[in-house]
């Protein structure tokens, strides 16, 4: 039997009721990459839609070998839809982009040039975005801000999914939560060089967008997240032993100064009663921080020495080239 030749590229599209954008994408992206003669294949991830994107999608695959469709088995949200993707992508280089046409693939091109410059990760720019002011260009420059200033990552769109990865940088991030935005600064831990790339940013023809201003919120708490991971990943106690010693000294010092008073023949509760209170609470709260410091630290021994759990359940996966599973 005849070994199934490895593609070197996966495009990677989580695709959520996309279906008027699936057909003129898909024969975008083949001709873009036929052009450059590029070994490749097309990872399309359902995240359970609703609408004819299901069945389109096993049309498009049962017709080009080179699609593959892996199915989720509920709405798992995009990060989800994207580890499935990458779990199930065989290529040395992996595409991600979104399945609204909104990422233009004649752009792909621009981010294979700088892999093969020896970059690890290249990450989509949209220095022209076409979106509403208010609602997407202006919270999502905050957001922007916020996260290179705090992640130490000097990007300009963090929020794109149009990124390239090599795989051995991205088979060392693991994703949950809403984190795919935040992977370079993830991949970052590991070592990995990041540039960025100027790319269209295409005003949507059809369907409607699945973001809103909330998600901008979502992002803030998110970036918590990631800045705690980035400086604190394999140290928790550090964290929270700084916190703790802040209340620690506050509360060590308001109870020597009530011993204090206590000899000079003050009445402590008469006259430091709310003191006295904040006192004990701010000794209380620095032995849970240092309490919780020391669970972080049993916690990341156990993630980093256990096994992983995959963060979606796939009912099946369409294509003749991976009914073998993941690679």
């Amino acid at each position: 039997m005849k070994k199934e030749k490895t593609p070197y590229y996966s495009i990677v599209i989580p695709i959520h009721n996309e279906e008027e954008s699936l057909v003129p994408l898909f024969a975008k992206i083949v001709e873009t990459l036929e052009a450059r003669e590029c070994d490749f294949e097309i990872v399309f991830v359902d995240d359970a839609s609703t609408d004819g994107s299901p069945a389109l999608l096993e049309q498009i695959a049962s017709l080009d070998s080179r699609v593959v469709v892996v199915q989720l088995r509920r709405n798992f949200g995009q990060t989800a839809a994207l580890a499935a993707g990458f779990d199930y992508a065989r290529g040395e280089v992996i595409i991600s982009m979104d399945g609204d046409f909104q990422h233009d693939p004649a752009d792909l091109p621009l981010l294979i040039e700088k892999i093969h410059q020896g970059y690890d990760i290249v990450s989509g720019w949209r220095k022209e975005r076409v979106d509403n002011y208010l609602t997407r260009r202006l919270p999502s420059a905050i957001a922007n801000w916020a996260m290179s200033v705090l992640s130490g990552i000097p990007l300009h769109d963090f929020g794109t999914t149009f990124k390239a990865y090599r795989r051995d940088t991205i088979r060392n991030v693991h994703l949950y939560g809403e984190l795919h935005r935040f992977i370079p600064a993830l991949a970052s831990l590991h070592g990995a060089r990041i540039v960025e790339v100027p790319i269209r940013n295409v005003e949507r023809a059809t369907g409607r967008s699945h973001y809103g201003l909330d998600r901008t919120f979502r992002v803030l708490f998110d970036l918590v997240t990631v800045r705690f991971l980035l400086r604190y990943l394999t140290r928790p106690l550090h964290f929270f032993g700084m916190l703790s010693l802040v209340c620690f000294a506050f509360g060590g010092s308001a109870l020597g100064y009530l011993a204090w008073q206590k000899l000079l023949g003050h009445s402590i509760f008469l006259e430091h009663g709310p003191l006295l209170l904040m006192a004990v609470v701010a000794v209380l709260a620095g032995i849970q921080l240092v309490s919780t410091g020391l669970i972080g630290e049993i916690l990341t021994r156990i993630y980093f020495e256990g096994q992983q759990r995959r963060i979606y359940s796939v009912s099946r996966v369409i294509g003749r080239s991976r009914k073998a599973g993941i690679v």
